[in-house]
């Protein structure tokens, strides 16, 4: 999977030479073998290094404090979204529903890198929500909806249908 959203990223940045990545140990850690140094190991690692190969620092985020938040949301979509088990999924979005509550993106107003690799990540778990869970996590459903609509960003993903037409009340169509 991190192989995929690793390409993704390229093509969404732009980048014109595609990288050669191959995975390690159990989990497939991606790893990129560098030309210029030693392999980068780790799907934040290697990712933030095409953002910076892209000269788009601004997806690390414009200041200290947003690039912090971008650094959580980056640790936690690799220690807690991914390999969770079915039972931390309900956690896992009300928590991140609460936090959407009054934002737009992970870092506030500001689309980031940890908006699009978390997006990767839970792709695979809004996919599979009924209507009614969709509904229950409405910022995350509409977060959701939002960055799988921005500009290149879902490479190598199906589109969600994120929520009925809330126009008529149910039974009444």
């Amino acid at each position: 999977m991190a192989l995929r959203e690793l390409s993704s990223l390229e093509k969404f940045l732009g980048l014109k030479k595609p990288n050669k990545y191959s995975t390690q140990g159990g989990k497939k850690v991606p790893v990129l073998q560098n030309n210029n140094g030693p392999a980068l190991i780790g799907l934040v690692t290697i990712a933030s290094h095409l953002i910076r190969e892209a000269k788009r620092p601004e997806l690390l985020g414009d200041n200290a404090e947003q690039r912090a938040v971008v650094q959580q949301w980056l640790e936690h979509r690799i220690t807690r979204l991914d390999n969770c088990s079915k039972e931390e999924i309900n956690i896992i979005l009300k928590d991140l529903n609460r936090y959407l509550e009054d934002k737009v993106y992970l870092a506030g107003n500001v689309f980031t890198l940890a908006d699009i690799l978390m997006y990767y990540g839970i792709h695979h778990i809004v996919v599979e929500l009924a209507i009614q869970e969709k509904e229950r996590y409405l910022n995350v459903t509409r977060w959701f909806d939002h960055i799988q609509h921005y500009p290149g960003v879902r490479h190598h993903l199906p589109p969600v249908v994120v929520l009925r037409n809330r126009v008529y009340p149910s039974g009444n169509h």
